[in-house]
C-alpha cells in the first residue's frame, strides 16, 4: 500500500499549504478500527468556511494534525481498504466526512445496513452530529455512480441548507417576509434557496446578493425569487427581512443593516466566502452601533441535533432523504462537473478557491491519487 499522505495548512496562513506522510500506519489497526481510502471529495467555498472556522467551530479537530497545522474537511466517497471490525468489510464504499488526505481510520459503532458512526477518541468530543456519520452506498437509493459528483457537491451544503430553513421556520423566519441570502452564487447559497423553494414557505421571498458579474447565472438557477448586485442593496424594498450571510464581508453586512435597519430581524451569520475582507473573522457581532439585528453565528450541527432529539434518528432521516430526493435532480443542471486528479492538481484548485477563482458554475471534484 501507498504511504498515507496528508494535505495540511498552517491554520494562521490559509495559503501555506503542503503535503505531508501520515503518521498512521495502515499494517497495524486495532481491534475495532477500519482504514477508508479517501478515493475523491468535493471542494467548495464551503470548505474555505470550515477553515476559517476551524477553531471558534472545531472543524480541526475532526481530523487533527501537527501543532499549528489542519486538514482541511471535504464531503466524499472512501473504501475500506483494510478493517478489524467484524461489521465493516473490505471493499465497502461510504460517502462522508473526509479529510484532504489519502487515507482515514475510523472507528465505526453503531453499525447498521446503512451507515456507521466513528467514535474515534478525538471525535468523541465534538458535537459532530452527521458530520460523523458514514453512508453505505448500498443503501442510497439515490446513489449510482453518475450521480457521485453531485452528492459530492451538494449533499453535505443541501444539509445545511435543510438545517437553515428548518431553524428560520422553527422561528416563523422572526416575523420577516424576505430571506436575503448574501453570497448567492455560492453552492451553500443556492443549496438553501432551492431547500426554501422546494418547502413553499408561504408569505417569504428569497432574494440573492451577488456580484454584478455573477447576476445572471444566479437569475438563471431558478430559485431565487429575486436576484440583486451588491451595488443595488439600495433598491431593495424595505419589507421585514431575515439575512442569511454565506460571505462575512463587513462592508455588505454595513450596507444592508443601514438600508434595513430595524426592518432587518434576524442576522444568520453561516459562512466566510468573503474570508479576507473579514480579516479571517466573519462574525462581526456584538453591540457595534448599527441599527438592525446583529449578526449570530449558524451552527448546523447544533440544529441538527435537537431534531434528532425531537424526531428520533429514523425520523430525521426520513425527512432528509425525503427533501434530498427532491433537491437532486435540480442540482444535476447547477454545474459543470470538472475532475482533478493528483497532489498538484488538489494543491492548485486548493489555492485557487481561497482566492475566489473558481467560478459558481464549476463543479470541482478532486482525487489526490493520479487516476
Amino acid at each position: 500500500m501507498a504511504q498515507p499522505t496528508d494535505f495540511i495548512v498552517d491554520k494562521n496562513d490559509l495559503r501555506n499549504g503542503k503535503f505531508v506522510p501520515s503518521p498512521l500506519d495502515p499494517d497495524k489497526l486495532k481491534p475495532g478500527q477500519a482504514l477508508l481510502k479517501v478515493d475523491k471529495f468535493a471542494l467548495t467555498a464551503n470548505n474555505v468556511t470550515y477553515a476559517v472556522a476551524g477553531d471558534s467551530f472545531s472543524y480541526w479537530g475532526f481530523f487533527p494534525a501537527a501543532e499549528g497545522w489542519g486538514r482541511v474537511p471535504v464531503w466524499g466517497y472512501g473504501d475500506v481498504v483494510a478493517s478489524a471490525h467484524d461489521d465493516v468489510k473490505v471493499g465497502t464504499r461510504v460517502y462522508g466526512y473526509f479529510p484532504m488526505s489519502t487515507h482515514l481510520l475510523v472507528e465505526p459503532e453503531n453499525v447498521t445496513n446503512n451507515s456507521f458512526t466513528d467514535i474515534s477518541a478525538h471525535r468523541r468530543e465534538i458535537h459532530g452530529g452527521a458530520y460523523n456519520n458514514y453512508q453505505f452506498t448500498t443503501a442510497d437509493p439515490n446513489h449510482s455512480p453518475a450521480n457521485e459528483p453531485q452528492i459530492m457537491l451538494f449533499r453535505g451544503l443541501f444539509i445545511t441548507g435543510f438545517a437553515l430553513d428548518d431553524f428560520l421556520a422553527d422561528n416563523t423566519f422572526f416575523g420577516a417576509q424576505d430571506v436575503v441570502i448574501i453570497s448567492a452564487s455560492s453552492k451553500t447559497g443556492y443549496s438553501t434557496a432551492q431547500v426554501m423553494k422546494q418547502n413553499k414557505r408561504e408569505g417569504v421571498r428569497i432574494i440573492g446578493l451577488t456580484s454584478a458579474g455573477n447576476v445572471g447565472f444566479v437569475k438563471g438557477l431558478g430559485c431565487y425569487d429575486q436576484v440583486v448586485a451588491y451595488d443595488d442593496i439600495g433598491t431593495l424594498e424595505k419589507r421585514p427581512a431575515v439575512t442569511v450571510d454565506m460571505a462575512g464581508n463587513p462592508k455588505v453586512q454595513v450596507a444592508l443593516r443601514n438600508h434595513y435597519a430595524d426592518n432587518l430581524k434576524y442576522y444568520c451569520q453561516v459562512g466566510g466566502t468573503h474570508w479576507e475582507a473579514s480579516g479571517g473573522d466573519f462574525a462581526q457581532g456584538g453591540d457595534d452601533g448599527l441599527p438592525g439585528a446583529a449578526p449570530e453565528i449558524f451552527f448546523a450541527p447544533g440544529v441538527i441535533g435537537k431534531r434528532i432529539q425531537e424526531w428520533g434518528a429514523a425520523g430525521f432521516q426520513a425527512r432528509v432523504n425525503e427533501s434530498w430526493t427532491q433537491f437532486l435532480p435540480a442540482a444535476k443542471d447547477w454545474v459543470r462537473i470538472e475532475q482533478f486528479n493528483g497532489p498538484q492538481a488538489v494543491e492548485k484548485l486548493y489555492h485557487e478557491m481561497l482566492d475566489g477563482q473558481v467560478r459558481p458554475d464549476q463543479g470541482p471534484i478532486l482525487s489526490l491519487w493520479e487516476d
